[in-house]
């Protein structure tokens, strides 16, 4: 087997902002298996926040055997965007030899279209309402937040989009008293999910506090093993393939969160359709599906997943899986 690694640059429709910094091109790596006339695809993205970059994640996939199998996978590399990138070229590869979906592979219902939230990143609040009066249109919108002044913001997305159901996402960048001080108007707002208020290393804050919407675990959460220290601060789990390290983890931490009693949501870093459509089969009936990627930016793959109304459909073979 024949291991290809390419780095894969798509600029975004629009400048992309979190709590943490602004980009306005989503950077990849795309790993390409080739076995014979058979070719598997997986795309990851790098992240800082986890001391990961794009060289450092080649590095690990270049170090890899090309005898490598998806069970190994999970020995050799920690969860993460290498493992990711992999494990999922590997499903797609499985899939092509064997003439059959990866959703048969896996012994999964064959899977449906998920609504989508569309995210709104951060920025000054009449802009954030500008963006909302485009995207009212949207059953669900995802809003960046994350610093100690967002109720402006929140409430120009509001009066932007009246009908829509809004989750937010403060990537970290709360205090527990900014929190508090917001939580007690999620409702009238008409939120439906906090995600990740404050950060990871201090969320033990939220023990005990008020949740008057549920709070979704995202950077406190990456695989199976992150859910014990979970108990009693959230209520809902984000899955990131590129967290999780790949399509199988994913899986298994999904079974394993719902078993436990957290709501489900699938999310994804700005990638392309081909770093969604894995994740579209985790997202098969989760609380929140948040796989938005490739509608925030001007460029995708040549076959990209389909969005309309009924919201993300699952790939293609010619795509992947």
């Amino acid at each position: 087997m024949q291991i290809d690694v390419t780095r894969d640059k798509f600029p975004l429709a629009q400048v992309f902002r979190i709590s943490r910094g602004a980009r306005t091109e989503a950077e990849v790596l795309t790993v390409t298996l080739r076995d014979g006339d058979f070719v598997g695809r997986g795309e990851c993205v790098p992240y800082a926040r986890y001391d990961e970059t794009l060289a450092s994640v080649e590095a690990q996939i270049a170090a890899l055997p090309l005898d490598i199998t998806r069970k190994g996978l999970q020995d050799l590399l920690e969860p993460g965007a290498a493992r990711n990138a992999v494990d999922c070229a590997l499903w797609d590869l499985e899939a092509k030899r064997a003439g059959k979906r990866v959703w048969e592979l896996a012994r999964l219902p064959a899977p449906k279209p998920e609504i989508t939230a569309y995210t709104l990143s951060l920025d000054e609040p009449a802009a954030m309402e500008a963006q909302a009066v485009k995207n009212a249109f949207r059953p669900l919108l995802k809003i960046k937040l994350g610093t100690p002044d967002d109720m402006p913001r929140l409430e120009a997305v509001r009066r932007g989009a009246p009908k829509s159901r809004i989750i937010i996402d403060a990537n970290e960048g709360w205090s527990a008293e900014v929190y508090a001080d917001l939580s007690s108007h999620l409702i009238r707002l008409g939120v439906t999910l906090v995600e990740q208020p404050l950060p990871a290393g201090l969320d033990e804050a939220l023990i005990g506090m008020e949740r008057p919407v549920p709070v979704c675990a995202d950077e406190s959460c990456h695989d199976r093993a992150s859910l014990p220290k979970l108990k009693g601060k959230y209520d809902v789990v984000n899955i990131k393939l590129d967290k999780t390290g790949g399509l199988t983890e994913a899986l298994a931490l999904r079974d394993a969160a719902l078993a436990e009693g957290y709501g489900v949501m699938v999310g994804c870093m700005v990638g392309s359709s081909l770093a969604m459509a894995p994740a579209v089969l985790v997202a098969q009936g989760a609380l929140v599906t948040d796989l938005d990627g490739p509608l925030l930016m001007a460029q995708d793959r040549d076959v990209p997943l389909h969005y309309d109304e009924a919201g993300v459909h699952p790939s293609v073979p010619e795509l992947w899986g």
